[in-house]
């Protein structure tokens, strides 16, 4: 029977991360390659067929060299003493004959199978999807928050500046979010009343730069006023124009997508039952920050988002990188109708809702 060993973490050459080198030793030598032994019963490929341990230890050494150690051609060729060219060749007839195996595996939480899918099926630029099956609500979001706030740390640079919805979700990933580049933070809407003090926005894009070390550009304000005339003069006041003057600066946004049909928005939670119906018989669906949305994507009562302190939608749609963030089969055809009228353009989401999206048009 023969050894098998797993080195695990490696970065592949192409610049792959959380890949797995595998070493399938076609020989029962112990200790030519480190690592967790399983046994094999599997004979070598034409590639090495009729060579002797000798070789085969030197090629299996030579795979070390250039896949573990990160050591070049040329370099391996000094220390073995053949040529450049023989190298490459071992190199290739290694992985044929299944002496090297290269695996790649994202962490355990991410699935990968599912965003690839998802990112065609939308035309996303960025599919994130979490694993989560049959776990809690409070976890899936905790989940959901730790891969927003990885995905910005990866996609921000100092010359951006970011503009934040609210939610619970981006409140969780505020605590996340160390490492992200000190650049510019802007609160995209006001805080909502009625809902829990520590997960208003004003609270939310204070967490974040108070990490980063970025300025922070809050809205001092409730985001749904009683009317569009006591909204127009609130967006004049210093407390609220300096964020309202960088909307049109936002180059990258991260946001929390609401549903209204089955509802799963903390928007809707906050409004008295009266507009609730009010507005769902104009067909809202789904929300961004102050933007009422109907299955189609279509914006709709637009009345109700005159009198909040937000950013519009054509200002939501102009942001060259917006990132939805939502978890739970409830929320597929609001996120569906998010993603149709341009108002997201990647999501980081969860498995339970990657496949309900997947199933609605059929991929």
């Amino acid at each position: 029977m023969l050894g098998r060993a797993k080195i695990v973490d490696r970065m592949l050459p192409c610049g792959v991360k959380g890949a797995r080198w595998t070493f399938s030793d076609l020989i029962p030598i112990r200790g030519l390659v480190t690592g967790e032994a399983e046994t094999m019963g599997q004979e070598p490929r034409p590639a090495f067929a009729g060579l002797g341990p000798a070789e085969l230890v030197r090629a299996a050494s030579i795979a070390r060299r250039f896949f573990i150690d990160g050591r070049s051609k040329s370099e391996i060729a000094e220390e073995f003493g053949v040529s450049r060219f023989k190298v490459a060749r071992i190199l290739e007839d290694a992985r044929a004959a299944g002496i090297v195996r290269i695996e790649i595996r994202l962490p355990a939480r991410l699935d990968a199978s599912l965003a690839h899918r998802l990112r065609d099926a939308f035309r996303l630029r960025h599919a994130i999807v979490v694993d989560t099956p049959e776990e809690p609500e409070a976890q899936m979001r905790q989940q959901l928050a730790h891969a927003a706030a990885a995905l910005l740390r990866e996609t921000v640079t100092v010359d951006d500046v970011v503009g934040v919805g609210y939610g619970r979700t981006l409140t969780l990933m505020a605590e996340e979010i160390d490492g992200l580049a000190a650049c510019p933070v802007v609160q995209l809407t006001g805080a909502l009343l009625g809902v829990n003090t520590s997960e208003n926005s004003v609270e939310l894009v204070r967490r974040i730069t108070a990490r980063s070390g970025g300025p922070c550009y809050s809205i001092y304000a409730p985001q749904v006023l009683p009317d569009a005339k006591a909204a127009a003069s609130l967006r004049q006041q210093p407390e609220v124009s300096e964020a309202y003057r960088r909307f049109g600066t936002v180059t990258k946004a991260v946001v929390a997508i609401g549903s209204w049909d089955p509802p799963r928005s903390q928007l809707y939670d906050s409004l008295p039952e009266r507009q609730r119906t009010a507005l769902r018989r104009k067909g809202v669906l789904a929300e961004v920050g102050a933007v009422l949305l109907d299955a189609d994507g279509t914006e709709v009562a637009t009345d109700f988002t005159e009198r909040c302190i937000s950013i519009s939608g054509r200002q939501l749609r102009a942001i060259d990188e917006v990132v939805g963030v939502a978890g739970g089969t409830a929320k597929a055809d609001a996120v569906r109708a998010v993603i149709a009228g341009g108002y997201a353009k990647s999501l980081v989401a969860d498995s339970s809702l990657a496949t309900a999206l997947l199933a609605q048009v059929g991929s």
